[in-house]
């Protein structure tokens, strides 16, 4: 498990809380997973998920009702992310503001990662 002691690997705004809760309260679900998966131009993206049941191996950051699950392989990339909920005339949906995103392709929805050995 990858995480600062005593601090959250990943904050959630108000927003971003507000929408997991009410996914969750609507599917009856344990929790709204998130993780990445290699694809896209820039080398990575993100998956989410509601999730009937946690996994032993996520690790659970919980903001009142809201529970975000982040996949095991996913965690590293996510350590210090803030995740917000976005409402506008054209889309709606979640953004994440991560410090190891290091690249984002044109659309947006595409990220590539600092390499780890790049310290």
């Amino acid at each position: 498990m990858f995480a600062q002691p005593g601090k959250p690997p990943v904050t959630l705004t108000p927003a971003a809380a507000a929408q997991i809760a009410a996914l969750m309260a609507r599917e009856q679900a344990a929790g709204f997973r998130i993780g990445v998966k290699k694809g896209g131009c820039a080398g990575m993206e993100y998956t989410m998920e509601i999730a009937a049941e946690a996994d032993p191996m996520d690790l659970v950051v919980e903001d009142g009702p809201a529970r975000v699950l982040i996949a095991p392989l996913a965690q590293m990339f996510m350590i210090g992310t803030e995740i917000d909920y976005e409402t506008g005339l054209l889309e709606s949906g979640f953004k994440f503001r991560n410090p190891n995103v290091v690249e984002t392709c044109g659309c947006g929805e595409s990220i590539k990662f600092r390499d780890a050995d790049a310290g």
